[in-house]
């Protein structure tokens, strides 16, 4: 009699089939849930407006109600569902590039040298394709600043990594507290609410949105290498994986990632950290699978908590970086008493 086990063949190509299965069903349901958190960001206001008025606005009509979806809510809800994508897709690079779940852009430093060169340009008064260009900067520097400082003798270790990244970002963080004292009256306000995380000046999301989009297409053809590195280095190089080449690729990526979420909607912090582990949880550790439900995981955290800040307390609005830090910190100590080790 033919028993199907994971050691057979059967059994494997069933064990297939069941996760198939599951994998399609978590993606529509994180399809639906993106769905609704937008369409909740459209609605939901110091104004509300009907399901029935938003699809008018967006088909094309006039008047107020559809000025404030198209101009106001519609760019602010793509450009929060946007930014939580690039963190969460950056955050689960880095997991994977050293194969330490505590990686994180901001962690690391890498957000806050982005952070160091966006507020440089806004106090320069730069046009804001060049604070763009000096985010992605600082955050690359940072990057290599990390990395080169804990290669040391030539090996890197976890928690080298870790130490050198909680000193760039300390180191950082004084950069922006000096810029921040030094800057005009005028700005510091918006310079601070910026930092703690803000989309309501972010009137152009559709680059960032096709940059999240070219980023995870990118990514799926080096997924099982990605695969591979996951389990090491030197079974990666032993299986022909061009590792130097990878990790180059992804520092790069990362970091381009990481500085368009922060100069779309300033600092914003768990999302790259705790959204690839509640992934991961549900759907495993294939990275064909992972990077493109972290991004629409992500998307959606960033878009409930920021229609969240606007209406809670609504005239008055909420830094959404700080809602997100309140989701972020009892989700990850939840996580280290699940798993200790």
């Amino acid at each position: 009699m033919l028993v199907a086990s994971d050691r057979h063949p059967v059994g494997r190509g069933l064990g297939l089939m069941r996760s198939g299965r599951r994998h399609r069903l978590v993606f529509a349901v994180g399809l639906l849930s993106a769905v609704l958190a937008l369409v909740w960001a459209l609605v939901a206001g110091d104004m509300p407006i009907s399901l029935g008025e938003v699809f008018a606005a967006l088909g094309g009509g006039e008047g107020m109600t559809a000025a404030i979806i198209r101009e106001l809510r519609l760019p602010r809800a793509v450009a929060a569902f946007v930014s939580g994508g690039l963190l969460a897709t950056a955050g689960a690079l880095m997991q994977v590039l050293l194969r330490n779940p505590l990686a994180d852009p901001y962690i690391l430093g890498i957000s806050g040298g982005a952070a160091v060169g966006a507020l440089l340009g806004m106090t320069l008064g730069v046009a804001a394709l060049a604070v763009d260009a000096l985010a992605f900067g600082g955050a690359l520097t940072a990057m290599l600043l990390v990395f080169g400082l804990a290669h040391g003798d030539g090996s890197w270790t976890q928690t080298r990594l870790l130490l050198t990244g909680v000193i760039v970002a300390a180191g950082c963080g004084a950069a922006v507290s000096l810029m921040l004292a030094l800057a005009p009256d005028t700005r510091v306000m918006s310079m601070l609410f910026w930092m703690m995380g803000d989309a309501s000046a972010a009137a152009r999301p559709w680059p960032a949105a096709l940059v999240l989009v070219v980023a995870v297409a990118a990514v799926q053809p080096f997924a099982r290498d990605l695969n591979v590195l996951a389990r090491g280095e030197l079974s990666a190089r032993a299986l022909g994986v061009q590792v130097q080449r990878l990790r180059m690729a992804l520092y790069v990526l990362a970091s381009l990632l990481t500085a368009t979420a922060v100069t779309l909607v300033g600092s914003v912090g768990f999302v790259g950290l705790i959204i690839p582990h509640l992934v991961r949880l549900v759907l495993g550790n294939d990275q064909r699978v992972l990077i493109p439900a972290a991004a629409l995981a992500g998307g959606t955290l960033l878009t409930l908590a920021d229609t969240a800040a606007r209406t809670v307390i609504a005239p008055q609005q909420l830094p959404v970086g700080v809602l997100t830090a309140l989701i972020g910190v009892p989700v990850f100590l939840f996580l280290l008493a699940r798993h200790p080790r």
